[in-house]
Order: structure tokens, then C-alpha cells, then sequence
């Protein structure tokens, strides 16, 4: 079999006979007078237009304009309600109820356990190393997936920790199951890294998935706009089992007005000044009494172990700061989302008081 040929040889046999949901957009092009999917023939007295009109399954703009953004082709490229869709439609393409598994490297994403969960997967856990920044211990990962596992997940820049997954050990896990798994890389949060997306090495191996997302360093996250990047044949899969209309006519505005030239210089100028206030924070917080351990990061947040988790989590509430509780992943830490220079300011002012 070719490697395109083992990938699908992945893929539940029922969603590989399965004849997807035909939506009236798709099965008509052009025309004046639509008379075919039972809209109403006028709009709302809103500032959008043709919100009575059915959106594109696919907008092929949009799927043009993220393919060139992300340097893929558009038969790799699918848009999503968010990544978080990607990821459930990559659970119901590749893994039958009670039968197959995922894993993943914890801590990390929760997401991926909620779809698995959902759709009757089991989960297996390959802890990322503490003692060595969270980073990836790809022969663990490679001793612990039995022939069940169709899914390996794992986020680069991993969330909760933040840090870029070794690239090294994460082609190694790709090329060791290939034909056997699917890897999916997350990399919601890459913009921030400074290091080049996986996704060009999606032609050498069909296994590998990448999820791509315009809700972080883009300013969408109302919007929901995400992209599964894959090889076509895995595309062509997926696009089975989405829903018929994923992007709605206001989302597909905001995400096309993010990607024009001047959008696209305005993402890199808050990526830029994200990063320097990231690493402002990363100089300011060992300074403070409360805190005992920084993670080196490549996103937009910072993982940090404190004294007392509860109680500097009970102290943010008090004067308004809303942080993230990871304590349930490692204990006494607290994720801090890197902020506006006087958002950052006011964390460090509450830390500091203890």
C-alpha cells in the first residue's frame, strides 16, 4: 500500500462508506432566485448581508486565503468551528466506540479527553517530563501505543506549560507510526513561538495532522475560526463528517478583514508586543517571594509554581484578575495569560503583596 493508502486504511470503515450530507449550497452554484433550501427570501435589518442565504460549506476565499497563510495547498486545508472541531471530527473519523483509543501527553489540553470521551475512546497517558521543562519523552510515547491507538495528540506550544514540543522527537513519533496512527499536532499557539509550523511536512507523511487556529494571535476567538491541515486524502475524509455549514457570513467577515495585508501587519504587532511583555513577565516573576518556579514559554501565557495556589488564586479574584488554576495538573500552579503592559502590571502587584 502507498502511505496515503495505510492513512486511510485507518479511518472507520463505516466513514469511509459513508455518504456525507449533501447541503443545497453544495449541490448548487450560481443562479438569481434560490428556491432550493427553503430560506427566507429576505434579510434581517442587520449590518451583515445575506444572512438569509446558507453560507458556503467551505468558503473557498477563506480556505484559499488560510491555505496561503499557512503555506499548504487548499486540498490540505479545512475550516473549522475552532480547533476544538478539528479535533472532535478527527475522534469520530478515526475511532469506533470502545474499541479504539487516543493518546496524549499530560498536562496538556483537555479537549482531547472530552471528544475521546464522548465518542467511547479509551485514553492512554504518556506524562511530558517535569524535571526536563515538560518536554516530549517520544520512546515512552513509542512503547506505550498497542495497535488500538489511532490518535496521538500533541500541542506545540503544549498547554497548560507552554513550551514548544521538541521537533525532533516529534517527527520521530510521526515517521515511528506512520501507516499505524495519526499524529495531530496542536500548534493553536505557534504564532508566539517564532519557529515554523509542522505543517510542510505533511507531504512526506500523510499520518501527520496539524490544527492551526485564528482565536489567539489573530483576536478571533468569537469567532471561532480554526483549520485542520492534512493530507487531501484525510481532508476529503473529514469534510464527510462536518457539519454542512461550519462558518456563518459574519464569521467568514471577520476572519477575511483579519487576513487582509493590513489585519495580518496588526497580528504581527500584538504578537510582537505579546512576546515582549511575555518575556517582561518571565524576568519580573522569579523576583517575587510567592513564586517558586517559572517555565520557560513560547506562547502567550506563562506556567508558574506558587507557595499557595488557593490562596493567591482567592487574592487575584479579590482585586478583580482572573488567572487559570492548573493545580489539578500540577499542584500549586497557576497559568497567567499574558496580558496588556497594565493588565501585567496589576498581576504583578497582587503577587507581590503574597
Amino acid at each position: 500500500m502507498t502511505a496515503v493508502e495505510q492513512v486511510l486504511a485507518l479511518v472507520r470503515p463505516e466513514i469511509i462508506a459513508l455518504a456525507p450530507y449533501s447541503s443545497a449550497r453544495k449541490e448548487s452554484k450560481g443562479g438569481r432566485v434560490w428556491l432550493d433550501a427553503n430560506e427566507n427570501p429576505e434579510t434581517p435589518a442587520v449590518h451583515q448581508p445575506l444572512l438569509n442565504r446558507y453560507p458556503e460549506p467551505q468558503p473557498a476565499d477563506l480556505i484559499a486565503t488560510l491555505a496561503t497563510l499557512y503555506g499548504v495547498t487548499p486540498a490540505q486545508t479545512l475550516v473549522t468551528r475552532g480547533s476544538d472541531e478539528g479535533i472532535d471530527l478527527l475522534l469520530r473519523t478515526f475511532c469506533r466506540a470502545g474499541q479504539d483509543a487516543i493518546l496524549i501527553t499530560p498536562p496538556t489540553y483537555g479537549m482531547y479527553v472530552v471528544a475521546a470521551d464522548i465518542q467511547g475512546a479509551r485514553t492512554v497517558r504518556v506524562p511530558l517530563l517535569r524535571d526536563q521543562n515538560f518536554a516530549l519523552d517520544a520512546d515512552a510515547v513509542l512503547r506505550a501505543v498497542t495497535p488500538d491507538v489511532k490518535l496521538i495528540f500533541l500541542c506545540s506550544p503544549n498547554n497548560p506549560t507552554g513550551g514548544l514540543l521538541d521537533r525532533t522527537a516529534v517527527m520521530k513519533v510521526v515517521r515511528s507510526f506512520a501507516g499505524r496512527a495519526m499524529v495531530v499536532v496542536d500548534e493553536a499557539y505557534v504564532d508566539f513561538s517564532g519557529q515554523p509550523s509542522l505543517a510542510a511536512e505533511i507531504p512526506s507523511h500523510p499520518n501527520l495532522v496539524v490544527l492551526r487556529t485564528l482565536s489567539k494571535a489573530y483576536g478571533l476567538a468569537g469567532a471561532r475560526v480554526g483549520t485542520t491541515i492534512a493530507d487531501p486524502a484525510v481532508i476529503a475524509i473529514l469534510q464527510k463528517v462536518i457539519a454542512p455549514y461550519p462558518v456563518p457570513a459574519p464569521v467568514l467577515q471577520a476572519a477575511l478583514a483579519a487576513l487582509t495585508p493590513d489585519g495580518l501587519a496588526a497580528a504581527r504587532e500584538s504578537v510582537r508586543q505579546l512576546v515582549a511583555e511575555r518575556q517582561r513577565l518571565m524576568a519580573a516573576l522569579p523576583q517575587l517571594a510567592v513564586v517558586k518556579r517559572v517555565w520557560p514559554s513560547d506562547a502567550n501565557y506563562i506556567l508558574i509554581e506558587v507557595t499557595d495556589g488557593a490562596r493567591l488564586m482567592a487574592a487575584g479574584r479579590a482585586a478583580g484578575i482572573i488567572w487559570r488554576d492548573r493545580s489539578k495538573d500540577v499542584p500549586n500552579t497557576i497559568r497567567l495569560t499574558v496580558g496588556t503592559a497594565e493588565e501585567n502590571n496589576q498581576t504583578l502587584e497582587v503577587l507581590s503583596r503574597g
